[in-house]
């Protein structure tokens, strides 16, 4: 009988494009791979570690499948099994603790090791460019993420994620194209492109502007979305392609992370706020209908109420359709976890700061939804609940139509009519 297998992933993008590669590195082999519900013999979580709140993710989840299943054995690989080896070892049921460097290799891992004591396996991170060993089909999604880029160069003071990822590394672009040319045949027409600082992408001399100009090529491929990417590290010419008729979605997600300048020089941020809200106004002018999101860090060590209403209000101002909002938590491994304790800010202040913010980005939400309304927006189907079908414009808006036809994974051209809650209503045409 084979044993069963099960895959968890918190985090980002990234983790979901490294989780489904690993998935796919055990197909054929031994197993089985099920829900992690479903009594597993062996799961493998991809761990995060950006936030304290991912940190205690991780134990409760350890917890939560020793109760299904106390045979259980656990793998805990990626971020933070990086940078938490020991901790994460001493955990119940965890037999390996595997690296970002070795994660990939999972599948042999655990055929070598399968019935030995506790491994940890977290080797330095070399940087070098790199491929992807498996291609990342994901049948739990309709749009996939393709990894381009990993590790960070940049040790902003809050972020220990280029000592858990390494430094900035970019994909070999033949191997890109390859992946992505299966998964568009597959039936993944929409990709996301995904990486740790995807704008400092480059290998042989080739940039993301050269990886988007050979996505464009791939017929089978009808959007290409960029995900998250640092404000200074943007060409032009990427504004430039969303503006003309290419597959390139109208969408950034632009980290801001503080309003204030004295908080972005604390945080070791690359760019003033006058630098970010320059570049900014020029891609809301180059594409007005662009549904621009950001970061923002709440509760940065220093930030005094004044420095948090220049953020509020500049938030504000801008264009933003949206916005995550991440409550500061010291990192072990980060600058700002060894600041003076005095400028650290009380966790009821965070949280009423927080909660303003998220209010507002709801409102922005709202307003940026509303100028959509009566237009017609094409739609990728993903997924129908309760009877009706959801699916994203490349502005990424949520769009839910009723309907009785099979709408899974089709572009449909759909009039925008009404706003319900954070999605817009729509009827197809």
């Amino acid at each position: 009988m084979l044993e069963k297998i099960a895959f968890y992933t918190f985090g980002c993008r990234l983790n979901q494009a490294e989780t489904a590669i690993i998935e796919q590195s055990f197909e054929g082999k031994e197993y089985q791979v099920v829900d992690y519900r479903e009594s597993p013999d062996v799961v493998v979580v991809n761990t995060c570690t950006v936030t304290e709140n991912g940190d205690a993710d991780t134990r409760r989840l350890v917890n939560k499948i020793r109760r299904i299943n106390p045979d259980v054995k656990i793998a805990l690989v990626g971020c933070q099994a990086q940078v938490q080896k020991e901790t994460l070892l001493e955990l119940p049921n965890v037999n390996w603790v595997v690296g970002n460097e070795r994660k990939m290799e999972m599948a042999e891992i655990l055929h070598e090791t399968r019935d030995s004591g506790p491994q940890l396996i977290t080797p330095t991170i070399r940087k070098k460019s790199f491929t992807v060993p498996f291609i990342g089909y994901d049948d739990k999604h309709t749009r996939a993420n393709l990894k381009v880029q990993d590790g960070c160069d940049f040790f902003c003071a809050f972020c220990e994620i280029p000592y858990a990822r390494g430094r900035a590394r970019s994909r070999e672009y033949d191997d890109i194209i390859k992946e992505a040319t299966h998964l568009s045949i597959a039936g993944h027409h929409e990709l996301i492109l995904t990486g740790i600082n995807i704008g400092t992408y480059d290998y042989n001399g080739l940039s993301l502007v050269d990886v988007l100009d050979g996505l464009e090529g791939l017929e089978d491929l009808w959007r290409i979305r960029i995900s998250s990417i640092e404000p200074t590290t943007i060409a032009e010419a990427v504004v430039t392609k969303m503006r003309e008729d290419t597959k390139l979605c109208r969408y950034l997600h632009i980290p801001i992370q503080a309003g204030s300048d004295p908080v972005l020089t604390a945080m070791k941020r690359k760019y003033s706020v006058k630098e970010f809200v320059d570049f900014l106004m020029f891609a809301h002018k180059a594409v007005p209908e662009a549904c621009l999101g950001t970061d923002v860090i709440v509760g940065f060590p220093g930030e005094t109420d004044e420095m948090f209403e220049e953020t509020y209000n500049l938030l504000l101002d801008l264009p933003f359709a949206y916005f995550h909002v991440f409550s500061y938590s010291d990192r072990d491994h980060a600058k700002s976890s060894k600041f003076d304790p005095a400028l650290k800010i009380p966790k009821q202040t965070i949280a009423e700061r927080s909660r303003r913010l998220r209010e507002l980005s709801q409102r922005k939400r709202k307003v940026y939804h509303q100028q959509f309304l009566g237009e017609t927006e094409k739609v990728l189907f993903e997924r129908q609940k309760n009877g009706r079908w959801s699916g994203v414009t490349d502005t990424y808006i949520r769009v839910i139509v009723d309907s009785e036809e099979n709408l899974e994974n089709r572009l449909l051209p759909v009039k925008l009519m009404q706003i319900e809650n954070q999605a817009v209503l729509g009827e197809l045409l």
